[in-house]
This record gives C-alpha cells, sequence and structure tokens, in this order.
C-alpha cells in the first residue's frame, strides 16, 4: 500500500488526481487544500485541511501521514497578479516548495512538482527538457526559482513541466482558456483572442496521468507534458466556438502588444514530449478529444 498525498485538492488539477487515484488498488490517498473539500465524491480517499505556506502545517501534515509520494498541484498561477503581488507569488510558488522539500526529505518521500513553459522565453519553442529557462515574468521567474528549489534540496524528485490546462471541476467554479471561451460566447461577449501567442493545451486528465505514474515510478528528472498539437491563441478559440457550434463573429482577433497585459508572456512555447512518452507512458489526447470529455463533464454538472 503506497501513500500518495496532494496538495492543492480543490483545483483543477488537483480534483483530476485525486478521481483517478481513488480508482487504484493499493494506494492510500490523501487529498489536502485550503478550507472545506470541494469534491463531489467523498469518499474513497482522505482530506484535510493544509496551507502549505504555513511550515507548521506541512510538518505536522506530513509526519502524521508519512506519504510515499507528495504530488504538488498547489501554486499561485494567475500570471498577472503574480506580476502585481510578487510577495504573494513568492510565497506559494517558492517558500512554500523549500518547505515541501525538507518535508519530503524528512520522511523519504518522492515530490512531483508541477511547473510551466513560462519558464521559457518562447523565441525557440517547441522545447525539450534540457533547454535553458529564461523567466520573462515574476509568476516565471518564482516557477523557476520553486524548480531550482527542487533540483538543488529534494533527494528524491520529478519536475513536470506543462502548458495551458483545461478541464471542468466539479462545481464548474475555476475557469481556463477553452471554459472562458464557452462561457463567454454561450453569453454572447465579444471576446479577445491573441493571435501571436502560440501554445499546446493540455487536458487535466492527461496530465494527472502523468503526476501519478511519475510519483509511483519515482521518475527522476524533469519531464515535459502536454498536449501535442501546438496553435496559437486565436485558432484555439475559434475551435472551441466551432466545436460547441458558438457565434464565432464574437471572436476579435488581437496582438499581445494591443492587449498589453501586465506580465510579458512568451511567444511560442510548445513541448517535445518523448521523454514524458518514454518514461511516463505519456499519451495526450487530441485537442477534439479533450473538448469531446469536456462536453460530456459539462452536460454532468448542469452547464450545457
Amino acid at each position: 500500500m503506497k501513500t500518495i498525498l496532494v496538495t492543492g485538492s480543490n483545483g483543477l488539477l488537483g480534483q483530476k488526481i485525486i478521481y483517478a487515484l481513488r480508482e487504484m488498488r493499493n494506494v492510500r490517498c490523501i487529498a489536502t487544500g485550503i478550507g472545506i473539500n470541494r469534491l463531489r465524491a467523498q469518499d474513497g480517499y482522505e482530506y484535510v485541511t493544509l496551507d502549505i505556506t504555513n511550515p507548521e502545517d506541512v510538518k505536522q501534515v506530513m509526519q502524521l501521514y508519512r506519504p510515499d509520494v507528495v504530488i504538488n498541484t498547489a501554486a499561485m498561477t494567475n500570471v498577472d497578479a503574480c506580476e502585481q503581488r510578487r510577495d504573494e507569488a513568492e510565497a506559494l510558488n517558492v517558500t512554500s516548495v523549500k518547505q515541501l522539500v525538507a518535508s519530503c526529505n524528512a520522511c523519504s518521500a518522492h515530490l512531483v512538482h508541477l511547473s510551466t513553459d513560462f519558464v521559457f522565453d518562447g523565441s525557440a519553442g517547441p522545447y525539450v527538457e534540457t533547454d535553458t529557462p529564461n523567466p520573462l515574468s515574476h509568476y516565471a521567474f518564482t516557477k523557476w526559482q520553486g524548480e531550482k528549489a527542487v533540483m538543488d534540496g529534494a533527494t528524491s524528485w520529478s519536475i513536470l513541466r506543462t502548458i495551458i490546462i483545461y478541464g471542468v471541476v466539479d462545481d464548474n467554479s475555476r475557469s481556463n482558456v477553452v471554459l472562458w471561451t464557452f462561457n463567454s460566447l454561450r453569453q454572447g461577449k465579444v471576446i479577445n483572442a491573441i493571435n501571436d501567442q502560440f501554445r499546446s493545451p493540455t487536458l487535466a486528465e492527461d496530465l494527472a496521468d502523468a503526476c501519478i505514474q511519475a510519483g509511483l515510478r519515482k521518475a527522476h528528472g524533469i519531464y515535459h507534458v502536454s498536449g501535442r498539437e501546438t496553435m496559437c491563441i486565436l485558432d484555439l478559440v475559434n475551435i472551441v466556438a466551432s466545436f460547441f457550434n458558438l457565434d464565432g463573429s464574437l471572436v476579435r482577433s488581437i496582438s499581445s502588444e494591443e492587449l498589453n497585459q501586465p506580465a510579458k508572456r512568451p511567444p511560442v512555447t510548445g513541448f517535445i514530449i518523448s521523454k514524458a512518452e518514454q518514461d511516463l507512458g505519456f499519451k495526450p489526447r487530441t485537442f477534439l478529444e479533450g473538448l469531446e470529455l469536456i462536453k460530456k463533464q459539462l452536460l454532468m454538472v448542469g452547464a450545457l
């Protein structure tokens, strides 16, 4: 029986990991998050409140459960908010990671830590794991510092970098580019879609499987985990509009310069995912296959 502890279990990726783990035999799953448990299913795992920015909380929970694997999905991921609230971003994306590393080492746990394509500057995508990071924003900088904390301090670790996670949480309370497009166009809103940033959208269920495999296999090193298809945000938005038969005339093409977001974004990322395919058995679904799953989930939560 392996014990796997998941931080940020109320988030999109955290929920998908919990749902996958609760179906696995010989795994004891510990879900942790801030506040109450927001998953619809309340059985097949244990839930405990945990603020990973509180070192005493982290130490106490880790000593209580002594997990074999910790999957850290908790992070401050709003890129512009990180730019404006820098101390908060550093506390969640760097300092708390160092605390997790120390606690994992103390109980010989393997740490699976999530990072991002934004550690790169977007000048030479698609990227392999050995390419040199050059973060453009404070968010990206904190994620790179978090990576270094894991690499420099953890005795057993995996870092999974990913790109634009999309999916549906149980109460449909969390947004992402797919749901933002779907909800905005359904409400008849005109939306701005960036025409000069290219990404590889990643289905949350696919990423969850990769996280679990990295933990169970104690895969050591950095892994690039994303969808195979790289597309500009404008094309992504138009594909979503077409798939759900929404009014594509409401989509406005706009450049990064025109949008003038507070934090700078890398223009072109995308990953070479062959290492994850080989070591983790990673098999991402196509974007259209992912949208088919999203459609079913939106029906289940009464949003379609």
